[in-house]
């Protein structure tokens, strides 16, 4: 679901306002990881754990509901710009009614350039090995894997937020579920406040004025030549930098045993900078693969759900071995030492795209060639 948004995102809005759009799609992706520990610890408390499974099967069962009703279908391959009539399958409830009511009125639904789409269309069978490709290509391997680090950091600190609480303060699952509202947030106010006042946008805009490319906010531009890894880093650096300095204060405050306001607060902001962060990381994604929104986050879904399984597995042993202060200082110090990886995509990453795409026009140029031929024997 994670991968679709973001495709549906990248289907409906071009790179100058992606970041708004993304900003929106994200409030959902903040709110369900975020909501989650505090709806867990009440009905864990109040009507124990077999009752979190019933309310996600509720819960899901009453969304793809709600999908299968009204949700429209946005691949340009399928519908184009959104005029073309989708069929069979492609349809929501709405649409097909729509249609009906427009072909019983006398207005069919022009159906050619639906059936030109279909035929142009590659129906096959899905396979791994377009994200495996994507991890494969230098610019994409290099931003998947260190913001995937971070994402394994970061779930290291969401998910001990409930043991170490217990241990410190002794607090009940329903007072370790409400533990959980200030990250929760810092994670959605990072996505608001990106999607409202436009960091990300915003810089994308002064990057084209300076360069005096007109903003054609309808119609998606080349990019190629345009310095979006620039664009987007300026604003993905602050969040890292101030996120590393916060974890190791996190650790140390942990380890001290103050007030509960004090790691409260730190994780305020800790989810602001991280949930910030990603975000901006998920919409260099798909500036960097045009064409390719879902499988490039199902790429990073891929590598940094990985990592994140691994560091959940060692950081309780690692927290027992060293404790909250050293532990979360070595989380900090990976994320600095790996950091120049940004850098390395900074300097190298338009040669990387214009290299890339002077292959694939290549490949173009070769199926054309061989198209020819063929037609010429035949």
């Amino acid at each position: 679901m994670v991968a679709m948004g973001s495709g549906v995102a990248a289907d409906c809005v071009t790179s100058a306002e992606r970041g708004a759009y993304i900003g929106f799609m994200s409030v959902g992706t903040a709110l369900g990881p975020s909501l989650s520990p505090i709806l867990g610890g009440i009905l864990a408390q109040y009507l124990g754990w077999k009752a979190i499974f019933w309310f996600l099967a509720i819960f899901g069962g009453v969304a793809f509901i709600l999908f299968l009703i009204f949700f429209p279908e946005t691949c340009r391959k399928v519908v184009g710009d959104g005029s073309v009539p989708p069929a069979g399958y492609n349809q929501s409830l709405i649409t097909y009614l729509n249609q009906r009511k427009m072909t019983k009125a006398g207005h069919p639904p022009n159906y050619e350039e639906r059936d030109a789409l279909a035929k142009a269309r590659q129906v096959h069978f899905p396979s791994p090995l377009s994200t495996l490709r994507i991890i494969a290509e230098k610019e994409t391997a290099l931003i998947l894997f260190y913001s995937s680090l971070v994402y394994a950091g970061y779930y290291a600190i969401s998910t001990t937020i409930a043991t170490q609480f217990a241990i410190i303060y002794g607090y009940s699952d329903l007072i370790l579920g409400l533990c959980f509202i200030p990250i929760s947030v810092g994670a959605i106010l990072a996505t608001v406040t990106n999607g409202k006042w436009d960091p990300v946008d915003g810089n994308y805009s002064r990057h084209a004025k300076r360069l005096g490319m007109p903003l054609k906010k309808n119609r998606q531009q080349d990019i190629t030549n345009f310095p979006i890894e620039r664009a987007r880093l300026e604003v993905l650096l602050p969040l890292l930098y101030i996120s590393c300095v916060i974890v190791p204060i996190y650790g140390w405050v942990l380890n001290a045993k103050v007030s509960v306001a004090g790691p409260l607060v730190l994780l305020f902001f800790l989810g602001f900078g991280v949930s910030g962060l990603f975000k901006v990381v998920q919409i260099l994604l798909i500036d960097i693969t045009p064409g390719k929104p879902a499988t490039a986050t199902a790429a990073f879904n891929l590598i940094r759900c990985l990592l994140g399984a691994g560091m959940t597995a060692v950081v309780n042993p690692m927290i027992n071995a060293l404790g909250n202060g050293w532990t979360f200082t070595f989380i900090a110090l990976v994320w600095i030492v790996f950091s120049p990886m940004l850098l390395i995509l900074l300097k190298k990453g338009p040669q990387w795209r214009k290299e890339k795409k002077e292959r694939q026009e290549r490949r173009k140029e070769k199926r054309a060639a061989k198209r020819e031929r063929n037609k010429d024997k035949a």
